[in-house]
Order: C-alpha cells, then sequence, then structure tokens
C-alpha cells in the first residue's frame, strides 16, 4: 500500500489523534510519524507487523539455503579441503611469521 501525503503525521498531531489514527491503521492504513519535519516512526497494524518479520524469517531462510548450495557445489567442484589439513596449514603460518 503506498503511503499518501496525509499519512505523514505530524508527533504533535499524532499524540492529539492516536486513538483516531490506531483505527486507521487497523482498517489498513500506514503511517509515518515526523519529529522536527523528518520521518521519525512508523505506525502499523501489529498483524502486518508479524508478517514483515516473518517475511524477513524467510529470506534470511533462503539466503542460508543459497550459501548451503554453493558450499555443496564447492565440494562436488573439488573446491574444498578438510578441517585438519586446513588447520595444519594455519598453524604453519602463524609459525611462520612470528
Amino acid at each position: 500500500m503506498p503511503i499518501s501525503a496525509r499519512d505523514v503525521i505530524p508527533l504533535s498531531q499524532a499524540r492529539a489523534t492516536l486513538s483516531e489514527l490506531a483505527d486507521q491503521v487497523k482498517a489498513g492504513a500506514e503511517k509515518i510519524i515526523t519529529k522536527n519535519g523528518e520521518s521519525y516512526v512508523a505506525l502499523i497494524d501489529s498483524d502486518r507487523l508479524d508478517y514483515y518479520h516473518q517475511l524477513e524469517r524467510e529470506r534470511i531462510h533462503l539466503l542460508l539455503i543459497d550459501e548451503a548450495i554453493a558450499g555443496l557445489d564447492d565440494v562436488a567442484a573439488g573446491h574444498s579441503a578438510d578441517a585438519h589439513s586446513t588447520l595444519k596449514a594455519i598453524k604453519q603460518r602463524r609459525k611462520g611469521s612470528t
């Protein structure tokens, strides 16, 4: 839902009309509350906020799946080393730099 000019409310007005704003938000509107002429906070329905959080969790899960796929592709292509060999090489490099 696009935000229109009437959805941008100064903080002083929001204080005076919070109950009315809450009813509008519950009906589907989203409000941007400004302070000193700049956006400050958003007023959105709690169910919509839960939905936004769920979308963010799903996005993170998809990113993790993409990373896992990339890792498996590296293993399949032979671009991997076992942990023991890698740790041994790191220790050797550390000894050489001191």
